[in-house]
């Protein structure tokens, strides 16, 4: 599937993917992901819809989801670069991230932030709404 606004492009084509890229952002500049391999980027990627945001043929922004697609999603990996931000560009992804017609009436979606939370909680995320059922087996340097 592929939107376009303007010069962008937001696309779940596998294809288009630039996934050296995609690995040097969340190596380089994430905090999440700066101890993953190329091999896990790319091991991730091919288990989750991928949203590929560009600008001509350049990417310049992610986003991915791990989900059943019947019940559950967990949205990760999202980045829009730097000199790319402050046009609108990751409300758009998400608008077309949460509008995707295979992401649909999921009982629940889930994603980790240290910094977002202005912007998710615009798409209706808020903190758990039951923490006490939740429990999580982490890496010891998992963010």
């Amino acid at each position: 599937m592929e939107w376009q606004s303007g010069e962008f492009t937001i696309s779940t084509d596998r294809s288009r993917l630039q996934i050296k890229r995609i690995h040097k952002f969340l190596s380089e500049e994430s905090y999440w992901a700066t101890e993953r391999t190329l091999e896990q980027t790319e091991k991730a990627i091919k288990n989750s819809l991928p949203f590929g945001v560009y600008k001509g043929v350049n990417q310049i922004g992610f986003a991915r989801v791990v989900t059943d697609y019947a019940t559950f999603a967990y949205l990760g990996d999202v980045f829009i670069l730097e000199e790319f931000r402050g046009q609108y560009l990751s409300k758009w992804l998400m608008e077309t991230v949460l509008a995707h017609p295979d992401l649909q009436n999921f009982r629940r979606w889930i994603l980790a932030t240290r910094d977002a939370h202005t912007l998710y909680a615009k798409f209706g995320f808020t903190a758990l709404k039951f923490p006490e059922r939740w429990m999580e087996k982490t890496a010891p340097n998992a963010y």
